[in-house]
C-alpha cells in the first residue's frame, strides 16, 4: 500500500524507525560499566499522525529524584495522548546508573546536571549527558525537566525557567504551579544547552529526594497536560482554578550557628521580614539560636535535617510584589491537589 504524500515521516531515535501513529519504547544503548552488563535509557516515544510540536519529558536526571518517574507514567497512561499532535519523548530514568544505587551522582561522583553537552570520549557523566542531548534536547522543540529537591531539602512545587522569553514565559504559566521564577542558568545544566539549542524548556522543583510525594506528583500530571495543551498536541485549554504569579528574587536563609533546627514554618507559608522560621539548640537543649527571615516572602523550600552546621541553606525564600496574593494562589492550589486532580484533567469527561 502507497503512504500518502501528506504522512509524516517517521521519528528516528536511535536507529528505531517509529511510524506516524505508532506508539513505542526505545532502549537507548549507554556506556557499560565494569559488569560487562549492557545498560540502556528507556524512552517512550508517541509519534501522532498529525504534525506538531516535539517535546520531551525528563525525569532522574539526578538518579535518586523520582517523583518525575512516577509524573511521567501517569501522562504515558493518559487517553488524551491517544488524539495527540506532534511527537511526545518521555524519559522516565535519565541517569539510570544513579537510580539503581539510589544516589544523585553518577559512578564517577559527577553531576549529570552540571556536564551538558557533554562528549563521547569524556568522563561517564559527559558520555551520558552527550548520548541525551544528541539523542533527545537536539530533535525536540519544546521541553520539561522534572527534578525535586536535594541533599535532604524538600520544594514547595514551582517551576523555574527563563521567563525572559515569552513563550517559555506562557508554558511556564501554563503548568499552573502558584510561583514561578525566573532562574538564572547553571553552566553545564541541561536547561542551559535546550536554551543553546533553542528549546524552550521548563524546570519543574517539587518534593524530596527518595520519597514519592502525592502533591508534587498531582501537580506534575496535570502541568505537563496543561502545557501540552497550551502547545497544542491535546485538545482543550490549561485546567487553571488559582493565580501564577512570577517571583522577584528567592534567596536561601542560613544557619547562624551549628546545633538542633526545630522548624517552625510549613512551605508553602507566608513570611514577614524579621518573622522567626525555626530555633537552633545546642544537644543539650541551652544557647538557643532563633533563625530570622530577612525578607518578606513564601516559604518554598528547606531541609529536612535537624542536624545543622553553620551556614547551612536551611529555609528558600521566594519575593513577590504582593505574597499575599501568591498565599492564596497557594491555599486554593492546596485544596486541588490534595483532593487529586480536577474534572477539566480528563477530556473524556467532555469537561477541557
Amino acid at each position: 500500500m502507497t503512504k500518502s504524500k501528506s504522512a509524516r515521516p517517521p521519528f528516528v531515535l536511535a536507529g528505531h524507525e517509529v511510524e506516524a501513529g505508532e506508539r513505542t519504547h526505545v532502549n537507548v544503548p549507554l556506556p557499560s560499566q565494569s559488569s560487562y552488563m549492557p545498560i540502556s535509557m528507556p524512552v517512550h516515544v508517541v509519534h501522532a499522525k498529525r504534525d506538531g510540536p516535539t517535546l520531551f519529558l525528563s525525569a532522574a536526571v539526578h538518579g535518586d529524584e523520582i517523583n518525575g518517574i512516577e509524573i511521567i507514567r501517569q501522562v504515558m497512561a493518559h487517553s488524551a495522548l491517544n488524539r495527540m499532535r506532534g511527537t511526545l519523548i518521555a524519559v522516565p530514568i535519565v541517569n539510570v546508573y544513579g537510580f539503581t544505587t539510589h544516589t544523585r551522582y553518577l559512578p564517577d561522583r559527577r553531576d549529570l546536571n552540571r556536564s551538558f553537552p557533554g562528549s563521547q570520549h569524556g568522563s561517564l557523566a559527559s558520555r551520558l549527558a552527550y548520548v541525551f542531548a544528541s539523542e533527545i534536547i537536539d530533535r525536540c522543540t519544546h521541553g520539561i525537566d522534572l527534578h525535586t529537591g536535594a541533599n535532604h531539602r524538600t520544594n514547595h512545587p514551582h517551576i523555574r525557567a527563563n521567563l525572559d522569553d515569552q513563550e517559555t514565559e506562557i508554558m511556564a504559566r501554563a503548568f499552573g504551579t502558584p510561583v514561578i521564577i525566573n532562574a538564572n542558568m547553571r553552566d553545564g545544566s541541561l536547561r542551559q544547552y535546550a536554551a543553546e539549542k533553542n528549546v524552550k524548556t521548563l524546570l519543574y522543583e517539587a518534593g524530596e529526594a527518595l520519597r514519592f510525594n502525592s502533591l508534587a506528583i498531582r501537580a506534575g500530571v496535570r502541568g505537563v497536560l496543561n502545557v501540552m495543551r497550551v502547545l497544542d498536541m491535546i485538545g482543550g485549554k490549561p485546567s487553571l482554578d488559582h493565580s501564577v504569579i512570577k517571583a522577584s528574587e528567592s534567596q536561601w536563609v542560613r544557619a547562624p550557628k551549628n546545633g538542633l533546627l526545630r522548624i517552625e514554618v510549613h512551605q508553602g507559608t507566608r513570611i514577614e521580614k524579621g518573622d522567626t522560621l525555626g530555633t537552633i539548640s545546642d544537644a543539650i537543649g541551652k544557647h538557643d539560636a532563633s533563625v530570622i527571615s530577612p525578607v518578606t516572602g513564601i516559604v518554598i523550600g528547606r531541609t529536612n535535617l535537624p542536624v545543622v552546621n553553620e551556614g547551612d541553606a536551611l529555609f528558600h525564600i521566594a519575593r513577590f510584589n504582593d505574597s499575599a496574593k501568591v498565599e492564596s494562589a497557594i491555599e486554593t492550589f492546596h485544596s486541588t491537589h490534595i483532593e487529586g486532580l480536577g474534572p477539566g484533567d480528563y477530556p473524556d469527561l467532555g469537561v477541557v
